[in-house]
This record gives C-alpha cells, structure tokens and sequence, in this order.
C-alpha cells in the first residue's frame, strides 16, 4: 500500500454516536476554498454541531468551524459559512426519501483525507432520547467489567 492510499482522519464527531442511532454512513467529497484545505490539513476542524440539509437537489454542510489559515491573508474564508457537499444524484435522491422519514438527519462523522482529497463520511441517523443513552453507558460498563474480570482471571490475579 502506497503512502498516497492511506486514509488520515483530520476531525471525528464523537458525539455523533453518543446522541444519535447511526443507521448509514455515506462517502462525499466537499467544496472547499483554498485557505479552508490547508487549515483542514493542519487539523483545525470541529464537526461537533455539524449537520447537513438538502436544498434544491443538492446537499449543504452547515455549523461545520473550519478556522482561518494561520498563514492566511485578507482572502482567508469565513470559518462557519455552509459547504456544498458531493455525491452521485442517486444518492441525493435516496437520502432525500430518507431524511423526510419521521426523526432522520444527515450529519458529519468524520473528516480525512484520502489520496491528498479531503473527503467527509456522512451519517444518516436518528437521535436517541435519554433512555436510549443511559442503556448505553450501562451496556459499555458491563462490557468493560466483563473485560477486566477476563484480563484478571487469565493473568491470575483474583479480585
């Protein structure tokens, strides 16, 4: 695999899967401004409030902070502004159907560069109410007792 195959993640949503049931991810290239791609490739994107509406047949990034270039000058971007995001009609098509089901929204989950082309993986999920997020937290600390009991029992230590 050549250096220029390798996928670098330049910004994850963690909250993404903590507030929302992601049911499908989705692959899109982004449009960006020239002053945008080298702050991204210093890493200086925030996706947390991220989401992105289909207007007119075509899909828009919004609340997504892409900072100014350090080395930027009176040409640098505005950092909240909305992103055109790109897929096949198709898919648009698809999520459309979709994200007018009752609960759905499209939102960002990470960010990476692939083959030097910034890329954005899309989720369409459905938000979880508290409830849903307390099951959650129960269910990854028994997995993790469960882990830690394993790990002591084959290394021979005995709570």
């Amino acid at each position: 695999m050549s250096k220029d195959d390798q996928i670098e993640v330049i910004a994850r949503n963690r909250k993404a899967k903590h507030d929302y049931h992601i049911e499908e991810s989705y692959e899109a290239g982004i449009v960006l401004q020239g002053t945008e791609v080298k702050s991204a490739r210093q890493h200086n994107v925030n996706l947390k409030d991220g989401f992105a509406l289909i207007r007119d047949g075509e899909i828009f990034l919004h609340n997504i902070h892409i900072s100014p270039y350090s080395h930027g000058n009176r040409e640098n971007h505005d950092p909240e502004r909305k992103r055109k995001l790109l897929l096949h009609k198709r898919q648009i098509r698809s999520l459309i159907g979709k994200t007018q089901r009752e609960g759905y929204t499209l939102i960002p989950l990470k960010m990476y560069l692939k083959h030097n082309i910034v890329k954005v993986e899309l989720g369409l999920a459905k938000g979880k109410n508290k409830r849903d997020k307390r099951e959650d937290i129960k269910e990854r600390t028994a997995q993790r007792e469960m882990e830690r009991a394993l790990k002591d029992r084959t290394y021979g230590r005995e709570r």
